[in-house]
């Protein structure tokens, strides 16, 4: 995983030299959910009424966004998205904006090329940014898995691809959320298909260094999901563990480690996705969704819960006993529940208002304010409540508990007079308020408000002795002729860093008890420094490191990646399985990310080669890379045939530098495409079923930024064509990028076909 680290190393140490990495503590609005992490602000002077232009408007910036922006030492960042001129070839570009939070000057931005995601429409931009206090460092992940680190200056820290080096997967809704940073955390929220233990698709949690993107931890505290999830977590106290609360695809609430990682509970809430983010109330839980219920086939449920107060040895599975009440009266999908005092305030998804005790979970009232609501929760400050609606509209209210008092309720509107999409939180900073819309960023409140914050008394108690060891980075990959370093360090009983260890350690490869497969990574261990070594004719192969220290011990997990050489044909892979359909097959490599669970090398044509499985809808169209994602200049090719009718056929191609190169079967063409229903160019190629060609791929960088995505496709066993069969130029070239495989199944019928890979150096 780590091929980028000595580019992020290089960085990191040219930041600290020059002392950006480590900018003054910063102070305001630094999460999307506030100071008090459940939407609540502490300032006064707030205002009362708003309307698009007037007088207390202070700017407008014209962003096309979905998320709360976020302030810190005067600075706004803000997530959005445009497409870049009329160039489809460019695609749609993310974007990190700072601004002034005062006079909304632009003081920076930084644009992020989409790349092979499943986004669709104008599902870009859902997500915030994340400012650490202690450095001022801005954190953002964006709709195809792409994790940034930015100085509060604009200068990249680490970038991290989850997709191509953890097999996030990505989905046509495009959420992301936010990240969440504790002590020397960052923590991001996804979905991914990786390898070995982590090879089933599950909602999980990663752990990164914030200063270096190292890996520090990874967990999996839920079940197989059924949707994305995309709630951040809630940090709090268990005993004298460190732990975060958070919605999981799978339905559950869970508990999990903040330091190591490790589950301590979850609770079943609802059947699907849970995206609200859940608050805390005294030594209480409080939750919200808008799916099918465990218990019942209405949808949507606000339930609270008591919170265990001992810290179990094992991840406890809580039952419907810890429940201390439940309200039917919400039905909230992605809006998150505001915590006043003793008073939780949520808004329906038909437009409501809704306010409910936090003691007894009784509704006090619920006032009418939108046809509807998707996204957008509501945030407080003095004493008024500020609540987007969906249509376009933001209303500010005055709660008490015997009405809603609605003070204003002014509608967005565009230019031609349509409403504009609000699905944002605002943002409360310095006596103003923000709000992130699809048709720009607003700010209105008072000019010389003063920001006041939230004062954290909070005192840790000392470090205590290293009782437990931890080694990162928590998973690695190398490809032939490179090698890894570990840090390990001793963690307190509590799981905070006490120091690095040097000395006194032992290094073993390992295979864990429980390993359905029994495999070492093909490298050179040194025993005594921990450091592993890729030989240059190393194989594709995956295994995990144990290091012990004074009776302790830990683990680490990696493995040897393809690169330029590498070729697969599958002839000696033993077919010792039975599918479903009781065909003889096979897993493909262990170290392919995501691949066991989604292909199978099966006997076709005389010869033995690798088939998409057809046994869960969710993978349908899935993606498959086996090499790391600094890959530049190569060729990748293959034989690859799709199976099917004149009325269905499967699409087959190859990954080349994040571009797919693919036979669409149902169009009879070559397609080039970047990101999904967005860059795509192709030509015609009559795509026979049940018919092997050959696909060779390469992407030529002209040196100047721009370059030509190039592919040629032939029948098997004919000569190869001297021409390329598409070129399609390129202005922004995407400069290096994982190869790998592709497939899609519609519905997931009609296999695809894929044998002889090979990948070159390019021309």
């Amino acid at each position: 995983m780590k091929h980028l680290m000595n580019l992020r190393s290089m960085l990191f140490g040219a930041l600290l030299i020059s002392g950006t990495a480590f900018a003054e503590p910063a102070e305001g609005w630094l999460s999307w959910r506030g100071p008090n992490q459940n939407g609540t602000s502490n300032e006064t002077g707030l205002p009362d009424k708003w309307e698009p232009g007037a007088e207390n408007q202070l700017w407008k910036y014209g962003l096309n966004g979905a998320g709360a922006p976020v302030i810190a030492n005067g600075k706004l960042y803000a997530f959005g998205y445009g497409q870049e001129g009329d160039d489809t070839a460019e695609g749609v570009q993310e974007i990190l904006l700072c601004l002034d939070a005062k006079t909304g000057e632009k003081l920076w931005e930084k644009r992020y090329s989409d790349y092979i995601s499943d986004v669709v429409y104008n599902r870009y931009g859902i997500g915030s940014p994340i400012v650490d206090a202690e450095t001022g460092n801005i954190y953002l992940q964006m709709s195809n898995g792409r994790c940034v680190a930015v100085t509060p200056e604009g200068k990249d820290i680490w970038e991290i691809s989850l997709m191509e080096e953890l097999a996030r997967l990505t989905f046509p809704n495009g959420r992301t959320g936010s990240a969440a940073i504790d002590g020397p955390l960052v923590i991001f929220h996804c979905v991914t298909a990786n390898w070995g233990t982590t090879g089933p698709a599950r909602d999980r949690f990663y752990a990164f260094d914030k200063l270096t993107g190292e890996l520090v931890w990874y967990s999996t505290p839920g079940v197989r999901p059924v949707d994305s999830s995309f709630c951040m977590p809630v940090f709090g106290q268990l005993g004298d563990q460190r732990v975060f609360y958070a919605g999981t695809g799978c339905g559950n609430i869970v508990c999990v480690n903040a330091r190591t990682g490790k589950p301590v509970w979850r609770f079943q809430l609802s059947q699907g996705g849970v995206n609200s983010q859940v608050v805390l109330y005294q030594d209480k839980l409080i939750a919200l969704h808008g799916k099918e219920n465990i218990d019942a086939t209405s949808k949507g449920r606000l339930v609270c819960i008591n919170i265990p107060q001992e810290y179990p040895a094992e991840q406890l599975v809580l039952d419907k006993s810890v429940e201390v009440w439940r309200n039917d009266d919400h039905i909230g999908f992605t809006s998150s529940p505001t915590l006043v005092e003793d008073r939780v305030y949520t808004t329906n998804f038909t437009g409501e208002l809704i306010c409910v005790d936090a003691d007894s979970g009784k509704t006090l009232w619920q006032e009418k304010l939108a046809p509807d609501q998707i996204h957008a929760s509501p945030a407080y400050g003095d004493g008024k409540i500020y609540a987007p609606w969906f249509e376009g509209s933001l209303a500010i209210v005055k709660p008490t508990d015997a009405k809603a008092e609605v003070l204003s309720n002014a509608e967005i509107k565009a230019t031609d007079g349509s409403g504009v999409k609000a699905l944002a939180a605002p943002t409360i900073w310095a006596g103003k308020i923000y709000l992130s819309t699809r048709d720009g960023l607003y700010c209105f409140g008072n000019k010389e408000g003063k920001y006041v914050g939230k004062k954290d008394d909070n005192k840790e108690a000392a470090l205590g002795p290293v009782a437990q060891l931890q080694i990162v980075p928590a998973e690695f990959a190398i490809a032939p002729g490179q090698k890894q370093e570990f840090k390990v360090y001793g963690l307190d009983k509590s799981g905070r860093r006490v120091e690095i260890i040097t000395e006194d350690l032992s290094w073993e490869k390992f295979i864990p008890p429980t390993a359905k497969v029994k495999a070492k990574v093909d490298a050179t261990l040194d025993a005594r420094t921990g450091t592993i070594t890729a030989g240059k004719d190393a194989a594709l192969s995956a295994g995990a490191l144990k290091v012990t220290h004074k009776g302790m011990s830990a683990t680490t997990r990696g493995r040897v990646e393809a690169t330029i050489g590498y070729t697969a044909d599958f002839e000696d892979v033993e077919l010792k399985m039975e599918s479903p359909d009781g065909v003889k097959v096979n897993f493909p490599p262990l170290a392919w990310l995501g691949a066991r669970i989604k292909w199978y090398v099966l006997e076709k044509d005389g010869s033995k080669v690798i088939a998409n499985r057809l046994d869960n809808v969710l993978f349908q169209r899935t993606m498959n890379f086996f090499g790391g994602e600094d890959m530049t200049n190569y060729v990748i090719e293959a034989n690859v045939m799709t199976d099917g009718n004149r009325r269905i056929k499967s699409e087959v191609g190859l990954i080349n530098q994040r571009y797919k190169i693919s036979l669409v079967g149902n169009k009879n063409v070559l397609e080039v495409s970047s990101n999904y229903e967005r860059v795509q160019q192709a030509v015609k190629f009559p795509v026979k079923a049940n018919q092997w060609y050959h696909l060779k791929t390469h992407v030529k960088n002209n040196g100047d930024g721009t370059g030509e995505v190039r592919a040629k496709a032939w029948t098997k066993g004919e000569d190869e064509p001297a021409e390329w069969t598409i070129k399609v130029p390129v202005k922004k070239l995407h400069p290096h990028g994982a190869p790998g495989i592709y497939a899609f199944s519609p519905q997931a019928q009609k296999r695809v076909y894929i044998d002889n890979i090979k990948i070159s150096a390019g021309e």
